[in-house]
């Protein structure tokens, strides 16, 4: 029953996360004027290279980076970026430029190319309440549930059931198009309730798993991937990080969990013999300011790393450096690699799909996979 499709799973982290204190240049003197109360010191980071520590709270993550199956990019972000929140999660979930406004996102895009035609909104799901840009195609959506036993009730709804049982009564007496094309819908997302909650009962071997909020939403992605789910995409996303005041306790708070989370989701895959298949990346809409603010927090930047996570990476640990601290885009990181090179190396070398059709141009990937 193992699914023996590579498949990706996407974490979101909302808010802009500040990646200055996520990965820490504990060697740089700039770093420490520019944050005298907001810069970590020697106990609140872990030495990962003679450069580069990590924050403490992601503690968890260290025996990835030591398995050589972590790649941290660094300085990852777009021309003329766009410091609001909602606009630059626009322009990272759909892939466009600064200057473009696109209303379907990188994934979407690419099940309308891989999926050619299939009604099936099974090929990426989204864990949550509400369906994201990302997942948006021009003919496939994905698909957005909280979990699949929840999923199963909803759909399994009284009202849903007498109007589809009603609907293949009278099929074929009409031919309303647009009426039929609902109904089609409605009937896949019934088959994917069936099959999401059948496939969430398969016996598998468990792990451990922390009790924090989030990590139900990780555990119901390794259930799905361990039992053989078709899916190929899976996104999660975790709010919190737009940190202008008292930083520290609360980007503290949130990465602890994100690595916890992310240290047992790949633990239960490989005790399954399922992580061999799989990636995770973590991505962020936009970094913070160099300087902190006079709030104990840090206001909203540009560009910021990203984190690859799989087995038999190209290229672990540390991909590139962190951009000058010294020479700014008024008081902000200038990047050095736009993101979506980063999906075009996922794209082409993990996906296995052409990387120009999905984003409508030409990216020349990195190689870390």
């Amino acid at each position: 029953t193992q699914n023996r499709e590579k498949c990706l799973v996407v974490i979101q982290l909302s808010g802009g996360n500040d990646g200055l204190n996520t990965i820490i240049p504990y060697q740089n003197d700039i770093y420490y004027n520019l944050r005298p109360r907001l810069a970590l010191k020697k106990e609140d980071y872990s030495t990962l290279s003679d450069k580069y520590g990590i924050n403490r709270a992601l503690d968890a993550l260290k025996p990835l980076y030591d398995n050589g199956e972590w790649s941290i990019i660094n300085g990852v972000g777009y021309p003329n970026p766009n410091r609001s929140h909602f606009r630059s999660m626009d322009i990272w979930q759909s892939a466009s430029g600064s200057e473009n406004n696109w209303n379907t996102g990188w994934i979407g895009r690419y099940l309308d190319n891989y999926c050619g035609g299939c009604a099936n909104p099974l090929d990426a799901i989204e864990i949550g309440s509400e369906l994201n840009l990302a997942l948006k195609g021009k003919t496939i959506n994905g698909l957005v549930m909280d979990n699949p036993e929840s999923f199963f009730k909803q759909v399994n709804d009284p009202f849903l059931k007498h109007l589809n049982a009603n609907h293949e009564a009278q099929h074929g007496h009409h031919d309303h198009e647009e009426v039929d094309y609902l109904y089609k819908t409605l009937r896949s997302t019934y088959e994917s309730a069936d099959y999401l909650l059948e496939k969430s009962k398969v016996q598998k071997t468990n792990a451990d798993y922390p009790f924090h909020k989030i990590t139900k939403q990780f555990k119901t992605v390794a259930d799905l991937i361990i039992s053989g789910n078709r899916s190929k995409i899976y996104y999660i996303s975790i709010s919190g990080f737009d940190t202008h005041v008292n930083q520290k306790n609360q980007q503290g708070r949130l990465l602890k969990q994100y690595a916890e989370s992310v240290t047992a989701f790949i633990n239960h895959l490989k005790v399954n013999d399922c992580w061999k298949n799989t990636m995770v990346f973590t991505f962020s809409e936009f970094g913070r300011r160099v300087k902190q603010n006079a709030s104990g927090g840090t206001d909203h930047g540009t560009a910021n790393n990203v984190f690859v996570m799989a087995p038999n990476l190209k290229k672990a640990g540390f991909y590139n450096d962190i951009p000058s601290l010294s020479d700014l885009d008024d008081g902000d990181l200038k990047y050095k690699i736009d993101f979506r090179r980063v999906y075009a190396s996922i794209l082409q070398n993990w996906l296995k799909t052409n990387p120009e059709l999905v984003l409508q141009s030409s990216f020349t990937p990195l190689n870390f996979i």
